[in-house]
């Protein structure tokens, strides 16, 4: 690369997921079959601590007594609509047999298909992981890129990896610093092996921890946090 070297004892990165690993590691929405939206966990959280427990914080229907088919029979609905999500979320069900489904990897590919074609980046970032596992490349990064170029930002940073690994270094950078940018915090672990093996300047790596913890900071909510401390305990 062109980029000039530096020295790990030059930069005070280390503390960089301060803001923000329990983002990555919990699951941060929730998906309501009644009225296909996917609303933010913190939300839920607020909403069921004002007495509104097992209601759907949109629609308020009420969701109390609902069983795995009944979500299946009301996401089966949104997915006869054309809702993108819906059947990105069915295919994932039907790819890993859950929600009382039977495992149909060949019908999960085709529903990922559909809910790509449909726009939902999160569809094309399930089929480039399939692909990358299964060893097409060409694939994979085709639909990393579909999913990058629509802003899912963890697209980016597989699509980061993908360049890395083929030895394009210039371009695995460029993509991690988008997505670390968007507060993609496996970016910004990427962008901190790559500035302690001298690869990134002091200064290119503060510019993009700055907007990694800007981006973190607007993730953040009393709520989300009240969610996680929450999770935290539970588990």
């Amino acid at each position: 690369m062109s980029l000039p070297p530096a020295t790990a004892s030059s930069l005070p990165i280390y503390d960089f997921a301060i803001a923000n690993e329990e983002l990555v590691h919990k699951e941060m929405e929730q998906y309501f079959p009644c009225c296909g939206k996917t609303i933010c966990c913190g939300c839920v959280h607020s909403f069921c601590k004002s007495g509104n427990t097992r209601k759907c914080p949109f629609c308020n229907s009420d969701r109390a007594g609902k069983t795995d088919e009944d979500d299946v029979e009301e996401m089966m609905k949104r997915v006869a609509a054309n809702d993108a999500a819906s059947i990105n979320l069915l295919a994932g069900y039907y790819y890993h047999g859950r929600l009382g489904l039977q495992q149909d990897r060949t019908k999960a590919m085709e529903l990922y298909g559909r809910a790509a074609e449909l726009g939902n980046t999160k569809a094309h970032n399930n089929l480039a992981g399939i692909y990358h596992d299964g060893g097409d490349l060409k694939n994979a990064k085709f639909h990393f890129e579909e999913g990058a170029m629509a802003g899912h930002e963890i697209a980016r940073c597989n699509l980061g990896a993908i360049e890395y690994n083929s030895g394009n270094m210039e371009r695995a950078f460029k993509h991690w610093t988008v997505a670390a940018s968007a507060g993609s915090y496996n970016a910004m672990h990427e962008m901190r092996a790559f500035f302690e093996k001298g690869y990134v300047s002091r200064e290119s790596i503060d510019s993009t921890l700055i907007a990694y913890n800007n981006s973190c900071t607007e993730m953040r909510s009393e709520s989300r946090d009240a969610y996680i401390r929450d999770k935290t305990k539970s588990t």
